[in-house]
């Protein structure tokens, strides 16, 4: 979500202003052209940088068609400070639960056509070892298989967990590495924190060089459900337990 021209929509722009001027009231119009404040127009400060056009960049990942849930939780981090992007805190920073709910749900139901995969210089090791860490994990580092939280097509669990494929490689390899460093932070207790510090800087290239070459199927569609316990406790996921001693 960026701050930008395209902010046409009356409430966006009151939203905005009201954050930047803790003092302003805040004023909607109270009649508007019919369609002016559809949910399409009031979300153009997010479709400015997370469109549907796939373009790999690793800033800005397809947020379409996740877990609603899981939409919902990274705009609470955003909010809360969890997880830190100056553009996305300042966004969402006085946006009510039930507007970041709406805003979760609309991007949840959008499925537009999965991007193509993206060309890798990792060699065969490091994608076998990518592969296997998804697929497999690594019992020796207590490291669980990707596919064990986000799903056998890696396209998530409803309503709280992730699809992993159609997100840029640069995307997943940072992302991974603000887990390790600590930049980025979920509801505790924090299982992906703890999966990446197990994660070596190799397996975390590893791992991003693997799932970029991967393409989700059409049809492809977040889980209903997933086996219980999870290999480590998730506080972000309802329902999960720890299966294994962290």
């Amino acid at each position: 979500m960026r701050l930008s021209v395209q902010l046409h929509s009356p409430l966006v722009l009151a939203l905005v202003l009201a954050a930047a001027l803790p003092g302003m009231a805040l004023a909607v119009p109270a009649a508007l052209p019919a369609g002016h404040d559809s949910l399409e127009q009031r979300i153009k400060a997010c479709t400015s940088c997370h469109a549907q056009k796939e373009r790999h960049d690793a800033f800005f990942p397809r947020i379409a068609g996740k877990p609603a849930g899981y939409l919902y939780n990274q705009l609470l981090n955003f909010r809360e400070g969890r997880r830190q992007y100056p553009m996305m805190n300042y966004m969402v920073e006085h946006l009510p639960d039930d507007y970041l709910r709406e805003i979760a749900d609309y991007f949840a139901a959008q499925h537009p056509a999965p991007p193509p995969a993206q060309p890798s210089s990792a060699g065969t090791t490091a994608l076998a070892r990518g592969k296997q860490l998804v697929l497999q994990g690594d019992s020796a580092k207590k490291i669980p298989a990707c596919i064990a939280c986000h799903g056998q097509q890696l396209a998530g669990v409803a309503p709280a967990i992730p699809g992993l494929l159609g997100l840029p490689r640069d995307y997943i390899n940072a992302q991974l590495g603000a887990w390790k460093n600590g930049i980025r932070r979920a509801h505790a207790p924090d299982c992906m924190a703890q999966v990446a510090q197990r994660l070596s800087d190799a397996d975390v290239g590893a791992v991003s060089a693997w799932l970029g070459t991967q393409v989700a199927s059409a049809d492809a569609r977040p889980a209903s459900s997933i086996t219980l316990p999870l290999p480590l406790h998730c506080g972000g996921v309802p329902g999960s337990t720890a299966q294994v001693a962290p």
